[in-house]
């Protein structure tokens, strides 16, 4: 069994499910897709866009503590995310719309 996504760096045992709504559940996973691609797939899957838990990400694959990211690193780590924020399109069916739908309460059209 491989480890679970919160036993990367900066990342807590709450990001765990947020991370398996998205398809990702281990550290391994999260390694091969990437820190751009496995965020939009946490922002297809309903996630909040929020900059800091991406760096903290970021950071965390690296091996680095979530605040050691400054000056340019940083400007050009927020261009990288704005990118990816812009190029994704939430699934309409996320979160208790989602769950609805599995259980047959609200059908996708």
């Amino acid at each position: 069994m491989d480890d679970p996504v919160s036993s990367i760096r900066n990342l807590g045992p709450a990001t765990d499910a947020v991370y398996a709504r998205a398809g990702i559940t281990t550290a391994t996973q999260l390694r091969e897709l990437g820190p751009d691609a496995a965020y939009a797939m946490l922002l297809k899957s309903g996630a909040r866009p929020h900059f800091i838990s991406f760096y903290a990400m970021v950071m965390g694959l690296q091996g680095r503590p979530w605040n050691d990211c400054k000056g340019k690193e940083k400007d050009a780590l927020r261009e990288r995310f704005d990118a990816i924020k812009d190029g994704v399109t939430p699934d309409p069916l996320s979160g208790i719309e989602k769950i609805l739908n599995e259980i047959g309460v609200i059908e996708r059209h």
